[in-house]
């Protein structure tokens, strides 16, 4: 269980999403000018480019700063990218553990090379404060179109940047009542790293790891983006967890790198697809898998891995 989770007092098993805790969601049309180049997880080369620009438009030094912003959460480059905990907290004080307030969607679009006058789609989603920064990302993206993407630096026009949806925690619970109770499928669309007890999980994954990971990462997000602790009892949902068994699975580990700016090395980037069944009572646990896929799970999610989508929904008749 990571500090947050430990330091989180214990009150109830019920997951109820806090009411602070909302994300803005975006849909970005790009349109290529020149050709790009670019892995089938785009997430990688959309948030490497991003980033760099948006430290050069941003930083509010005289000079970019050398390794870490020195502004910390006052600058808009430092709250987005290297998010640091409030002084006065005594969790996750090292900033590398504290989760991103964004997320960059693109599965299911492979390309790895889009002709000219070809469109990209992808989503964004902001979280909670993070959507205060909707206008620095839309000039950082524009921007980015003029400088270049991918390995070729091709260049492109941002078409437009709609709002989709802004979601809450009442939404949350209403999604939750369209879902079995007793069985369940998630398909992971993009490659999903998860850890447990050190080692990298490679086949499942097993529920109480989804969940602890769910529950560590939904905590986080909700304490340092939207101010508001998530209260429910961490161990017994872990717990109980343990007891939902996995029925059918036809996961795989599915390897990709990227290429870090920052640390001049490849690193690599892979994790589970596919879908995985269980069974169980997953009643109370149903929020908590709703709120998954908007939010994704694991390692990696800025960059789109651990994306996932509940299969069964029930229908009306």
């Amino acid at each position: 269980m990571d500090q947050l989770s430990h330091n989180q007092e214990e009150t109830s098993t019920s997951i109820v999403i806090p009411p602070a805790f909302t994300l803005a969601q975006y849909r970005l049309v790009l349109e290529a000018i020149e050709p790009l180049k670019l892995p089938p997880i785009k997430g990688s080369a959309l948030r490497g480019g991003f980033g760099h620009t948006f430290k050069r438009l941003a930083c509010l030094q005289p000079w970019p700063c050398d390794k870490y912003c020195q502004q910390g959460n006052t600058c808009p480059y430092g709250y987005i990218f290297e998010t640091a905990p409030p002084e006065q907290s005594d969790l996750l004080r090292n900033f590398d553990d504290v989760p991103r307030p964004f997320i960059i969607e693109s599965a299911g679009d492979a390309r790895t090379y889009i002709p000219p006058d070809d469109m990209l789609t992808f989503g964004l989603t902001l979280v909670g404060r993070g959507a205060d920064y909707q206008a620095h990302f839309e000039a950082v993206f524009r921007e980015l179109g003029r400088v270049g993407l991918g390995q070729s630096k091709g260049k492109y026009r941002l078409l437009s940047m709609d709002r989709t949806s802004e979601i809450n925690g009442a939404y949350i619970a209403d999604q939750a009542t369209t879902l079995p109770t007793d069985r369940l499928t998630l398909d992971f669309l993009s490659p999903t790293r998860l850890k447990f007890q050190g080692r990298w999980v490679w086949e499942g994954p097993p529920f109480a790891v989804l969940v602890r990971t769910l529950l560590g990462r939904t905590s986080s997000l909700s304490y340092f983006h939207c101010g508001e602790r998530l209260e429910v009892d961490f161990r017994e949902l872990i717990d109980r967890a343990a007891g939902i068994k996995i029925v059918q699975s036809k996961t795989r580990w599915e390897d990709w790198a990227r290429v870090s700016g920052r640390q001049k090395q490849e690193i690599n980037m892979g994790g589970l697809v596919g879908q995985v069944t269980y069974a169980g009572e997953i009643g109370e646990y149903l929020p908590l898998l709703v709120l998954g896929e908007l939010i994704h799970v694991g390692k990696g999610t800025v960059f789109g891995n651990g994306q996932y989508r509940i299969v069964d929904r029930v229908t009306e008749t």
